[in-house]
């Protein structure tokens, strides 16, 4: 299956910082420069699993390159190359405290929160009488804090006005570019046959504008599902739920064993043939959602391949 990339500490020339996310270790070179390295770790309920899932961070490193590509006509981004199937470098920004998710159908923890007897989220009103899977009239925003460690919490546009998280024409800039974005990931996940359920966009600010960072339309940030079987269960036949491509399968494997997150629980051990599953899952969606075979980047001596590149591209890129 190849090897998974669990961490990375390397020292490129005109570094002056790393930090170890989630996912992506991110180094900062010079002043207006970063370099992201996206590993193979997985989180789920804000939780970074103990073993890695191989080929994930290619895969996710190329659909966020090909997703930033497909909508830089709608509002400005951050990347400027990918030296390495895992790396991408770009501006640095200073990030918006806030995680614009946008939600097309009442899935994963909007239907959560609804079947438990919500029906609030995020300042918006929901109606009675919906299913999961059903489609909401038009997408809602529900936004998020952004949390470095630990959980994202719920919040609201009052939230988010009353505390400074954005001023209020952030604030209408954000949610017009987010309301844009979901509608061109959905329409190119429909002529893919796929429907792009729900995402979460981060923005930044990078000389006086709002730019777009972090990924966009990846199966770590986004829920698709085979539109013909979603179509087929919203349409009535309900013997069976939309197949996915996302990491909710992931969460609803850690839920069936007892895990979600919580204080004091244990993560299952997470087996070579459930790591295998996962690490197919995610090709299969690249190969859905970008129209072409996936290629397994040479995985035997990738640390140093990821920094013969890295330093190569910095060395005729870097002032």
């Amino acid at each position: 299956m190849g090897t998974g990339i669990s961490t990375t500490d390397f020292k490129f020339a005109g570094q002056t910082a790393l930090f170890h996310g989630k996912v992506r270790d991110v180094y900062s070179i010079g002043q207006d420069k970063l370099v992201i390295v996206v590993t193979d770790r997985i989180s789920a309920f804000d939780v970074v699993l103990p073993k890695p899932i191989p080929f994930k961070g290619q895969v996710l490193n190329q659909l966020a390159a090909h997703f930033l590509e497909k909508t830089a006509d709608i509002v400005p981004n951050w990347l400027e190359a990918v030296p390495d199937p895992n790396v991408s470098v770009g501006r640095k920004a200073e990030p918006v405290k806030v995680e614009m998710v946008i939600r097309g159908c009442l899935v994963g923890h909007a239907w959560r929160e609804y079947k438990a007897g919500k029906r609030e989220l995020c300042g918006v009103a929901l109606p009675d009488g919906l299913e999961e899977y059903d489609a909401f009239p038009e997408p809602i925003i529900t936004p998020t804090t952004k949390a470095d460690v630990g959980h994202d919490e719920d919040i609201s546009e009052a939230y988010i006005l009353e505390h400074g998280l954005a001023k209020p024409d952030e604030w209408r800039q954000l949610a017009d570019y987010t309301r844009k974005l979901f509608a061109r990931g959905q329409e190119m996940a429909r002529a893919r046959g796929l429907v792009l359920a729900d995402t979460k966009y981060e923005f930044g600010t990078a000389g006086g504008k709002i730019i777009l960072i972090d990924e966009v339309h990846t199966p770590d940030s986004s829920r698709y599902f085979y539109a013909d079987s979603y179509d087929a269960y919203v349409g009535g036949q309900k013997d069976e739920s939309p197949k996915q491509l996302s990491k909710e399968f992931v969460r609803e494997w850690l839920m069936e064993r007892g895990f979600s997150g919580q204080a004091g629980e244990k993560v299952p051990e997470l087996t070579d043939k459930f790591i295998n599953k996962v690490s197919e899952r995610y090709i299969e969606l690249y190969e859905e959602m970008a129209g072409e075979k996936f290629v397994k980047a040479d995985t035997t001596h990738v640390m140093g391949r990821i920094e013969t590149n890295v330093k190569n591209y910095l060395e005729k890129n870097t002032a």
